[in-house]
């Protein structure tokens, strides 16, 4: 599909690319439009039907959002901003800079306004901000013949209709049933006889990833949220709960891999990782590897406390786990960015050797400026500038082979349907280890082998 779209806008055939469109699923499009260049983006989506737009809008992230928006008309960025549900309107606004976020803001109904300030005003990552007002409440005196009637009449436009809340007049929870449930019940019912009185909730301070984590653990559709005075305010829905968990195990995922930058806005980090250009790679990148070199010279500190032992060999010695250091976090680093890639639908395996020879291209650029350094301040330090040199070419082919590892060797695992979380760190450790000895010996022997 991809393929097919990316020809017609070269052939500038704009109604084959809307035929396509048209005949297709929201998630189809979706995972194409992942792949498509901004410009392409720009391009297809204005091709979507109002509703196709809309679908397509809400699940992408808001960095992304951001771009789409910038290239609309200000009626037409108003217009789709309105359209959004309440969560999903706060999540766009809360990135975009503050003079444009205050004019869309101006721009919608009085309804819609007033649904996102309430929801603006509660505290970032928690129930009240990530809830949604569009939701069915009942009252506990109802019939259910009643209740199915304002069921079917307010409906259309709710986040979920398959949890139904119930309150009393002063609009304080009082409990819970299901749409099933309510369909079942004897039409001349009250709804306080057919309802669930014990209700699961959540505080609108409550933390986010608390309310995922109730969510996911008691397989709820939604769960109500209340305020301070136990009133009924919004719900939150499973769809948001699982986009919480993706973010929360990503952060983990980046802290862990030395990427702590990129957990602010996950989805949109990982389009600039993948498809940005090497500068804005670089800036995300190449800061953590700085600091890791510099540790690792602390590391050849330690060794050179080593002098008179290790004599004979001490300006050879005092590197190597400098180099065995910077290719395991490049390559730690590598296999970090294409695994979260796969799984956000950044990466298609389909398309993995276009992903794979770019990331050689930037461990060996990295690597270059790296080498570099490391050899003048192999130089430096130990005044053997064919040290340096040794060192330097060493770290550029560590650096670039980690790099090629940390993307092919979860890439074969995944092939052969293995278990890459678990089986990818410790390969490309030891793969890395083994090449970066290697390739750093053959350096030596080669430029200090009359020293020997």
């Amino acid at each position: 599909m991809i393929d097919l779209i990316q020809q017609h806008i070269q052939n500038k055939d704009m109604g084959s690319i809307k035929s396509i469109l048209s005949a297709a699923e929201e998630m189809e499009i979706l995972f194409a439009f992942n792949d498509l260049t901004a410009e392409e983006q720009v391009i297809v989506f204005r091709l979507l039907t109002k509703n196709q737009a809309l679908l397509i809008f809400e699940e992408l992230d808001t960095d992304l959002q951001h771009n789409l928006l910038r290239s609309f008309t200000d009626e037409r960025a108003i217009e789709l901003v309105n359209e959004l549900a309440p969560d999903d309107r706060v999540r766009l606004l809360d990135e975009l800079p503050a003079g444009v976020a205050k004019k869309l803001i101006a721009a919608l109904s009085p309804e819609e306004r007033a649904m996102t300030n309430v929801l603006m005003g509660y505290k970032a990552e928690t129930a009240g901000r990530i809830m949604t007002t569009e939701f069915i409440s009942l009252t506990k005196n109802m019939t259910v013949t009643q209740a199915s009637e304002k069921v079917r009449k307010q409906a259309e436009g709710k986040e979920t209709i398959y949890t139904l809340f119930v309150t009393d007049t002063a609009k304080k929870l009082e409990g819970v049933l299901t749409l099933k449930e309510l369909f079942l019940a004897d039409p001349n019912a009250t709804i306080e006889e057919v309802m669930t009185k014990h209700t699961i909730y959540v505080t609108t301070d409550t933390d986010q990833e608390e309310v995922a984590k109730t969510l996911q653990e008691l397989d709820l559709l939604a769960i109500p949220v209340v305020d301070m005075e136990a009133r009924l305010v919004g719900i939150v829905t499973i769809d948001d709960a699982i986009d919480i968990l993706v973010e929360e195990a990503t952060e983990d995922i980046y802290d862990q891999a030395g990427l702590a930058d990129v957990t602010d806005n996950e989805s949109g980090r990982s389009e600039v990782l993948i498809h940005g250009n090497l500068w804005k790679i670089w800036k995300v990148r190449l800061p953590y590897l700085l600091a890791t070199l510099a540790l690792g010279m602390l590391s050849g500190l330690v060794i050179d406390g080593f002098e008179e032992t290790l004599e004979a060999v001490i300006g050879v010695a005092v590197f190597i786990p400098v180099i065995m250091g910077m290719g395991g976090n490049i390559g730690t680093q590598s296999s970090t960015v294409f695994t979260r890639g796969v799984v956000l639908g950044h990466i298609q395996l389909k398309n993995f050797f276009r992903h794979f020879l770019k990331e050689i291209g930037i461990g060996l650029s990295i690597g270059v400026l790296v080498g570099v350094l490391a050899g003048t301040v192999a130089t430096v330090w130990l005044n053997m500038p064919m040290l340096g040199l040794a060192v330097g070419i060493a770290m550029v082919f560590t650096m670039t082979i980690a790099a090629l590892l940390g993307f092919l060797v979860p890439y074969i695992l995944i092939k052969l349907n293995a278990d890459q979380a678990a089986g990818s760190a410790p390969i490309i450790t030891t793969l890395k280890d083994l090449v970066a000895l290697i390739i750093y010996f053959v350096c030596v022997s080669l430029l200090l082998g009359h020293m020997l």
